[in-house]
């Protein structure tokens, strides 16, 4: 009566929620089916086979824990309809290796992407406003990630042991860094600030987060400065000094 089975993976009735995909396909490729708004909780977890998953458009959220230890993930395309990514979400994806939030998604969530340790590039969009804590925890292989202007909060913890983020881009909106957020950020030099240093000033930064403001910090100038200091701007989408 509240159930249905489709190729074997068990859904809601209406269809509208994948509850449980069955782990023990071989398959290695998935698109979630149009009907769908929710992937569930732990709905993925585990399933060692997956390399490739698709979230259309008609997705709304993913559940806590939705892909936790897939392995063999390496893409997963998250549709433009997404707007919550739940804590734990993809936890110990240790093949994924790049992720496109898109502009629908407004928070992501605690421990999100915690352990993703072949994941050398994220796009955050343009419209999250809460990066959780733990959310990028040990992801070894990321080098650079543009934290955009939408954003307000950077949790506890966000970025912390990410050894090869060598540079940051923050927005203007950044309220508030929680401690240890870029914590044993061992090769993090510089940081492409939105704002001003009165800006900067202004931000709540929790405690255990040396290596974020002992980096070298560049202030945004779309136009070459007169007045002395460190500057940058956008070239090809991507931050430069003058």
């Amino acid at each position: 009566a509240n159930y249905k089975s489709i190729d074997g993976n068990l859904y809601t009735k209406d269809g509208k929620t994948l509850i449980q995909y069955a782990i023990g396909k071989t398959a290695t490729k998935f698109t979630i089916p149009d009907s769908v708004t929710k992937i569930g909780s732990w709905a993925f977890s585990y399933c060692d086979s997956l390399t490739s998953v698709v979230i259309g458009d008609s997705v709304t959220s993913i559940g806590d824990e939705a892909f936790r230890y897939c392995n063999s993930l390496t893409s997963v395309v998250i549709g433009d309809s997404v707007t919550t990514i739940g804590d734990g979400a993809f936890r110990y994806c240790n093949s994924l290796t790049s992720v496109v939030i898109p502009d629908s998604v407004t928070t992501i969530g605690d421990y999100a992407f915690y352990d993703c340790d072949s994941l050398t590039s994220v796009v955050i969009g343009d419209s999250v406003t809460t990066i959780g804590k733990y959310a990028f925890y040990d992801c070894d292989s990321l080098t650079s990630v543009v934290i955009p202007d939408s954003v307000t909060s950077i949790g506890d913890d966000a970025f912390l042991s990410c050894n090869r983020l060598t540079n940051v881009v923050i927005g203007d909106s950044v309220t508030t860094i929680g401690k240890y957020a870029f914590s044993n950020c061992s090769s993090l030099t510089s940081v492409y600030y939105k704002g001003t240093a009165s800006d900067w000033s202004n931000i709540s930064i929790d405690l255990y987060n040396s290596k974020l403001t002992n980096a070298t910090r560049y202030y945004y100038s779309e136009t070459k400065p007169t007045a002395s200091g460190n500057y940058w701007r956008y070239v090809d989408g991507a931050p430069t000094k003058w």
